[in-house]
């Protein structure tokens, strides 16, 4: 049901990754490994040992063979400095229990070693070891105690207990003559004996024959068997004798044979057998009464052959016999009628003896016969506590073994934490055993129950002489089948004598898919209770380890005055283990490991290694705790090295560095000299390498992190040297190291000086302490040159300005305006503003910062700018050697930082520079600013930082550069003749108007509207338009369509306007077209009105000449960005036409001309002109937004008072006209969503006070001249004048751009 822990934790599992063991003070270069036999286990437990000075290792090797029984043993191994160690089996396992029936095979000897530093004694336990008891084998396990010269002295095994078979039976054989035949007799007492369990620890047989007197046949303790006492019975001869004396034989066998090898505590049972009444009758009372006396329980045979064979009425002879027997009569009296009957009572009487099994009080119930005591051990200052993890039914038990007796505690001690309901479970109570110090220094034990509730428990109890318990704590598993409980240990971690920490193991615990094991640490706190304080951290890997499958708390390893913890994982690295060191810190134990030392990095071929782990003793005298840790097949020993701290220190000479003064030369140059004292002391923490030394060596480097170093030493001319030393324990060591400054930009930051050291052999001898510094860097500082307090108070004042002009600059300089406009140009604005100019690219700014008091150290000039801004450079002025280095942060753009003639502003300095900014392409924004703040290390006054910073904070006015352009297709027209008419089906000739806008500037143009007014009625009612479209092929752009509703007249009426030859916005109805404009850098937005002049009432209406003037004019709305620089300039295109008699279709000649501002050159870009025509100015509606490249257009309609607006819908629901014209022309593609004309109340336009203009005229001319044939000459002569003006004009244009 249960198997020993090396092999209920099966030595054979997946394999994991490799790992190599980390750095520490045990030294894994020169293990001791000593080897012994696999196949007997050899390892599995090891215990160090000392005697007389002289250190052993003990190791258990549980399979190891004696002759033919593989009973186990343990083995004691020299630990010398040979490279092999011959151990020598100690023989445990011939050890024989007298008295006992025992069976030694496969009894797992040394499956346990616990050792009693008290008296260098230690036990080895059999937990396997079984007895015989009648017919069954109880392993109750036992164990060796082991003096410290390895010489057995006793046997512990407090769960043994005496067979019920143990019994000293005498036969008391009526030999006399009237017996008959004898050899029935004999047959009955063979087969009596057969039935006996006879050995030692069970029934011992003697036999006494009696008549006329009585004789020993052999003694209780003359043989051991049954087989020699059945052939000793079978040589039995029969004494004959004339009287029968049963009284002479019971008191010979009461007060002889039972005292002839009687054994103290067995039960004495005799068997009395004769065939008649005694002829001493008399003495047959007192003899019974003495019988009673000493418990000799009676059985009584009464053998009636004789007075059958001769007729005699037996009644006197069955009392006497139902006398000699025990009471009551029915179980010890039987009677048989003859010798040969004997053979039918055998297995009745025998029955009846072993009925005796169980009735004495004074033994233990059954419970502990296969308690399997001695899984477990270990030891305490009055005794051993024993693990019996079979005891009650395999819930366990904790046994004591003591000098003055055994402390056995009943089952019903154990329900408080163990119910009856849960004892089918097999909790395994006792698989480890340990014990703790509470803080009223008391001993309280532990045990592990690592089957309980499938989950594992551990007990913390006290033990009592009355076998009952108190249990103190219980602590529980968290994880089915991690065997929560099974390898439990106990630390003192400050050696105050007060248990710190209480460690328990759950080796199966399973994690990341693998048993990687678990050990849960618990704190002693308040009331002697543990508490959870987490668990150990193994190497994160994903391996079976069995991690805390072994758990050992030593004494201080790494020498730092806290004992430690060794954790064995014997199946890692594929089974080839690891074990790992974790120190102990204050009261606690450190989670993290400092060593894992693992088989691999030992020798080759080592498996299970940590299996088992002790370490309590110097094992080489060199005053420092060694390790043993068992393999299968092998015990290794390593071995601690002695920790060492080296204290460093460097001081300087002169304490700093003097950059004012110069006080020796190196390399021709002046220098400042100063010297650097190195020096180390070594410390051992262990107090035996007192007079120790070791070698050191050490790196000395100036300056490590710069590039440059800004002192060399004297010696080398270089920034670094190396040097080697012999330190002796506890005295300082100390090297001069001369060394120069010579002339650098830094002289804030102090100049390092950084050694690095190690020993000088690693290898061996002791280690440096790992926890300890290995390097050291300390500063010399610069003298900063300031009053004796070494405390520079600076007082910087910066100051700027920026080339930005104002309003009133502007008005000035660029548009060269009087003083009285300029004031009233700069109050026209609701607020101080600043003007970009259209040619300006860059922003400037002037400043100075000043240093008016003491050096300043690590000046900085901060500067931050709004996002509409670049920085672009900084430059100091007036040859200045005050250097000024800006860096750009990722992460603010906006910023800059600006060190300030690093590494300080001297004193009484000052420096000018120039910072210029460009304007960012992608940022458009309405003001500007620039704030500049200047700030050092040194700590200024408060009183003096209100002149630390500038802050420059301008509304910007930005001044547009647009080319606005005009063209027209018609200029000029004159009615000769009523054919004219016909020829354009009473609509006369068409005409195409072009307004260009381009935005020639860097900024984004917005907060612009273009207007468009043109004259198509007079006030009569008379038209003299007809407009048929407009087409602005621009996306994104709103445009509003205005109308007069006046219902023009179908039928000209007669007017005159010969007194008003000019018709425009101001006297004729107009249509007037707002546009919102946002034009992008070099983007241009083009205008295109397509119509025709209304020849009906032309020809109605009374005039000489006429000109229609169609008006385009730019107007800056309130709040806008942008100013223009032109007040209203107007173009006009007057082109020359008349009358062909000869030709009276000839509409005449066009010719164009238009007038741009600034002198530039204008550009048509002509559009396809569409069919259709609207009907009215209303029906024009609201311009296209985003018709590029295709036309909308409109059906006739009703006039709509408010006006229409553009505007998107979602549903393609346009008119099938539409869509069907869409679809056909050349020009159009169906673009989703369908545009739509949506009736808007609309605002009326802003009153021209809220403007600034920039205006375009296009004019038409039409004129009636007289009936009157014009002279050849003339019309020739100004033919050739116009070519003339014309020749002029270019030759004056050709000259102006030659210069």
């Amino acid at each position: 049901k249960l198997q020993p822990r090396g092999w209920l934790l099966p030595w054979g599992l997946s394999a994991g990754e490799r790992w190599f063991s980390d750095a520490f003070n045990i030294d894994t270069k020169k293990p001791k490994i000593i080897a012994g036999s696999k196949e007997a286990y050899f390892g599995y437990t090891v215990q160090q040992h000392d005697i007389g000075g002289k250190k052993w290792l003990v190791v258990g090797a549980p399979y190891e063979t004696n002759g033919q029984q593989k009973t186990g043993d343990v083995y004691k191994c020299p630990v010398t400095s040979d490279t092999h160690s011959n151990c020598t089996k100690l023989n445990l396992g011939r050890v024989t229990l007298s008295n006992v029936s025992e069976r030694k095979d496969n009894m797992r000897l040394g499956l346990s070693l616990a050792t009693n530093p008290k008296d260098n004694s230690f036990l080895a336990c059999s937990p396997l070891w079984s007895h015989e008891c009648g017919s069954s084998y109880y392993t109750t396990g036992m164990c060796s105690r082991v003096n410290s010269n390895f010489r057995f002295s006793k046997t512990v095994a407090p769960a043994l207990q005496r067979c019920q078979t143990y019994m000293d039976i005498i036969i008391v054989l009526d030999g006399s003559n009237s017996i008959y035949p004898w050899v029935e007799v004999q047959h009955f007492l063979i087969n009596i004996l057969k039935k006996f369990y006879i050995g030692p620890g069970q029934i011992q047989v003697g036999v006494v024959q009696y008549g006329e007197d009585v004789v020993h046949e052999f003694h209780l303790n003359d043989y051991r068997s049954v087989k020699d006492v059945v052939a000793a019975a079978s040589h039995i001869e029969q004494r004959g004798g004339t009287e029968t004396r049963t009284a002479y034989g019971i008191e010979f066998a009461r007060s002889e044979a039972f005292q002839k090898g009687g054994r103290k505590g067995a039960k004495r049972v005799m068997i009395v057998i004769t065939d008649g009444e005694s002829h001493d009758s008399p003495d047959l009372e007192k003899v019974i009464e003495d019988s009673e006396k000493d418990n000799v329980t009676r059985y009584a045979v009464a053998v009636l052959g004789y007075y059958n064979r001769r007729g005699i009425n037996p009644e006197a002879f069955l009392n006497e016999i139902k006398f000699i027997a025990s009471d009551p009569d029915d179980k010890h009296f039987f009677n048989v009628t003859d010798e040969a009957a004997l053979k039918d009572i055998v297995d009745a009487l025998g029955e009846r003896i072993f009925s005796l099994e169980g009735t004495n009080k004074n033994e233990i119930s059954f419970g502990l016969e296969m308690s399997q005591t001695g899984f477990s051990s270990h030891v305490v200052e009055d005794g051993i506590l024993l693990g019996a993890v079979g005891a009650y039914d395999w819930n366990g038990a904790v046994l004591k073994e003591t000098s003055s007796g055994k402390i056995i505690p009943l089952r019903e001690s154990y329900l408080q934490e163990f119910p009856e309901e849960l004892k089918n479970h097999g909790a395994y109570l006792g698989y480890t055993v340990s014990s703790v110090i509470s803080t009223e220094r008391e001993r309280i034990y532990v045990a592990g129950a690592p089957r309980f509730n499938h989950t594992g428990k551990v007990i913390i109890f006290s033990m009592h002489n009355n076998r009952n318990l108190t249990i103190h704590q219980a602590l529980k598993g968290e994880q089915i089948g991690s065997y929560y409980g099974s390898e439990i240990n106990s630390l003192d971690v400050n050696g105050d004598g007060v248990t710190d920490v209480l460690l328990v193991g759950a080796p199966m615990y399973f994690s990341e898919g693998r048993e990687r094991g678990k050990v849960y640490v618990y704190t002693l706190r308040e009331q002697n209770r543990f508490v959870s304080s987490g668990a150990l951290v193994d190497l994160q890997s994903y391996q079976n380890s069995r991690f805390g499958s072994c758990i050992a708390a030593v004494p201080d390893l790494n020498q730092d005055s806290y004992n430690d913890l060794v954790v064995g994982a014997p199946l890692e690295d594929e089974h080839q283990g690891a074990i790992y060191i974790f120190l102990g810190f204050k009261e606690t134990i450190l989670k993290k490991y400092k060593q894992r030392i693992a088989a691999a990095d030992l020798a080759p071929g080592l498996m299970y290694f940590g299996c088992s782990i002790h370490g309590q003793l110097d094992l080489n005298e060199d005053g420092l705790v060694d390790l043993a840790v068992g393999s299968l097949g092998n015990a290794v020993l390593l071995w601690s090295r002695s920790v060492v701290q080296i204290n460093a220190s460097i001081r300087f000479e002169p304490s700093k560095i003097n950059i004012f003064t110069k006080d020796c030369k190196r390399n021709g140059k002046d220098a400042t000299c100063m010297s650097a004292f190195v020096c180390f002391t070594a410390v051992f923490l262990s107090a035996h390498f007192q007079t120790a030394s070791l070698g050191l060596r050490y790196n000395a480097t100036i300056d490590e992190r710069r590039y440059t170093p800004r002192a060399h030493l004297d010696e080398s001319g270089e920034r670094q040297t190396q040097k080697g030393l012999v330190l002796l324990a506890g005295q300082e060591h100390c090297d001069r190291l001369q060394f120069h400054v010579l002339d650098t930009a830094d002289y804030v930051k102090p100049v390092t000086f950084s050694i690095d050291y190690e020993l000088e052999h690693p290898e061996n001898g002791p280690m440096l302490d790992d926890s300890w510094p290995t390097s050291l860097k300390v500063s010399v500082p610069f003298w900063n040159g300031c009053n004796e307090d070494e405390h520079c108070v600076p007082d910087l004042v910066l100051d700027a300005r920026s080339d930005v002009p104002s309003a009133m600059d502007f008005c000035r300089r660029a548009l060269r305006r009087p003083p009285p406009d300029c004031s009233a140009f700069s109050l026209s604005f609701d607020t101080s503003v600043f003007v970009i100019e259209s040619s300006r690219r860059r922003v400037a700014v002037e400043a100075t910062l000043e240093n008016r008091g003491e050096n300043a150290y690590s000046t900085v000039l901060n500067i931050s700018f709004s996002r509409n801004l670049q920085f672009a450079s900084l430059i100091p002025k007036d040859d200045t050697d005050i250097n000024i280095d800006c860096m750009t942060e990722e992460k603010h753009p906006n910023k800059k930082v600006c060190n300030v003639s690093y590494p300080f502003f001297r004193a009484k300095a000052k420096v000018a520079f120039r910072l210029d900014f460009e304007f960012s392409k992608s940022v458009f924004l309405q003001s500007m600013e620039i704030y500049l703040m200047a700030n050092s290390d040194s700590e200024e006054k408060e009183s003096t930082k209100e002149d630390n910073f500038a802050h420059l904070n301008f509304h910007l006015k930005y001044e547009a550069d647009l080319l606005f352009t005009r063209a027209s297709s018609l200029d000029y027209y004159e009615i000769r003749s009523n054919s004219s008419l016909e020829r354009y089906d009473s609509i006369g000739p068409p005409f195409h108007c072009t307004f260009k806008l381009q935005n020639l500037g860097f900024f984004p143009v917005e907060g612009v509207t273009i207007k468009l007014t043109v004259p198509v009625a007079t006030r009569a009612g008379n038209r003299l338009l007809l407009l048929t479209e407009f087409l602005l092929p621009q996306e994104n752009t709103t445009c509003n369509i205005w109308g007069n509703t006046t219902d023009y007249r179908r039928t000209p009426a007669e007017e005159d306007l010969s007194r008003t030859p000019h018709l425009n916005h101001s006297n004729s109805d107009v249509v007037s077209i707002d546009c919102n404009v946002k034009l992008a850098p070099n983007e241009e937005m083009n205008f295109h009105l397509r119509g025709n002049l209304w020849m009906k009432s032309l020809k109605a209406l009374k005039f000489k000449s006429l000109k229609l003037t169609l008006n385009a004019a730019l107007q800056r709305r309130f709040g806008s960005p942008f100013i223009f620089r032109e007040e209203d300039p107007s173009r006009q295109v007057s082109p020359r036409a008349g009358w062909s008699p000869t030709d009276p279709a000839a509409l005449g000649m066009l010719q164009s001309s238009a007038l741009t501002p600034a002198g530039r050159t204008p550009w048509v870009q002509k559009e396809q002109p569409a069919p259709g025509a609207l009907q009215s100015p209303e029906q024009l509606g609201a311009v296209v937004a985003g018709a590029r490249s295709w036309h909308h257009w409109v059906q006739q309609g009703k006039p709509k008072p408010n006006g229409w607006c553009v505007g998107w819908a979602s549903s393609p629901a346009a008119p099938a006209s539409s869509r069907r014209r869409d679809a056909q022309h050349p020009h159009h593609r169906p673009v989703p969503p369908t545009l739509w004309l949506l009736p808007h109340q609309l605002s009326p336009p802003a009153t021209a006070a809220d403007f600034d203009a920039l205006s375009l005229q296009i004019t038409f001319e039409i004129s009636k001249p007289e009936e009157s044939q014009i002279p050849i000459w003339i019309i020739l002569g100004s033919t050739l004048g116009g070519l003339l003006l014309l020749a002029l004009l270019v030759l004056a244009l050709w000259k102006v751009r030659s210069h």
